[in-house]
């Protein structure tokens, strides 16, 4: 049986990725920071079948103690302070954790057991000012946010210990990846809640910022498989992992309303200048092409039916409440 240890266990895609794991057999550890509340929205349903452990990614003494006490096979770690907008106003925080915080683990793993596999989660904010549309993994990263830099730090010092201290290093380069566990606060999320609550008469707007940008979204799970695929290569490399598909906000907002019945969504829309960033990303779109033919991954669930599934959870869990 592997072990694997996952940090940002309760965030979207740790909570996927823990599911995926333990379907495959393996023992999974997930670490979590210490607070008086715990946040498990999205583990609830794993409480006794993984094990928590707690610790914090800009304490690398935690995440030493937190290998000792796992022994893990494979790391992934999905920590970060992943919300793009908020890097603006916690700019110095956000390096620590998001940029400083993969560097930490990385010595606790040259430490511990430079043996261990180790995949980290970069993204497609590294791109940010596309030079090349679509981007491959040649592409020059011209981030637009202190998030987009710090994950380019991560996604550096991953390559660095790599190739410096040959530990099996690799870096999934994710673009959007959205699901029903996604955060309240990140724009797929607050569109599907805010139209389930308008389809139910539970409010009559939703907030939002610039309704131009285009992404290129995929579904969490999807995404999930392919991180483990990563480290179950013979030699570790770095995969660009997206649809290919690029949809404007306003087309989330065209496919989300159509959905509940509703064809002229301008009226439930306002505009909020404090949701406009400093620095807008105005496109990304990826080439998985590498992921494809090299890992034989392929995303399997379209952009209508990521909508869908997330509206539909989030009627769900209001008519539930």
């Amino acid at each position: 049986m592997k072990t694997a240890l996952i940090t940002g266990i309760n965030g979207m895609d740790g909570s996927h990725l823990a599911d995926f794991l333990l379907e495959k057999g393996y023992k999974v550890y997930g670490v979590e920071r210490r607070s008086s509340s715990k946040n498990r929205i999205n583990t609830k349903h794993l409480e006794g079948k993984i094990t928590f452990l707690q610790g914090d990614i800009t304490d690398q003494n935690s995440l030493f103690r937190c290998l000792k006490e796992s022994n893990p096979d494979e790391v992934y770690n999905l920590a970060a302070q992943s919300f793009v907008g908020e890097s603006w106003n916690t700019p110095e925080h956000t390096s620590e954790v998001t940029g400083l915080g993969v560097l930490r683990i990385l010595e606790a793993i040259r430490e511990f057991n430079p043996k261990i596999r180790f995949y980290q989660a970069s993204s497609s904010e590294m791109f940010g000012r596309m030079v090349e549309n679509p981007s491959n993994e040649n592409t020059p990263f011209y981030p637009r946010s202190p998030y987009g830099v710090a994950k380019l730090y991560g996604h550096w010092i991953t390559k660095n210990y790599r190739e410096s201290y040959d530990i099996f290093a690799c870096s999934g380069i994710l673009f959007n990846h959205e699901s029903e566990r996604r955060g309240i606060d990140f724009v797929t999320r607050k569109i599907s809640d805010g139209v389930a609550r308008i389809k139910l008469g539970l409010a009559d707007h939703i907030s939002l910022g610039n309704l131009d940008a285009k992404r290129d979204w995929g579904y969490a799970p999807d995404y999930i498989e392919v991180m483990w695929l990563m480290l179950q290569q013979d030699t570790p490399d770095d995969y660009v992992i997206a649809t290919g598909d690029t949809r404007s906000i306003r087309e989330f907002l065209d496919e989300a309303f159509k959905y509940v019945g509703i064809k002229d969504w301008e009226p439930y829309i306002k505009i909020d200048p404090q949701f406009m960033r400093p620095a807008e990303v105005d496109v990304l779109r990826g080439d998985y092409s590498k992921a494809k033919f090299q890992l034989g991954w392929e995303p399997k669930t379209n952009f209508n039916e990521l909508v869908k599934i997330m509206i539909d959870n989030d009627i769900k869990l209001l008519t539930e409440k």
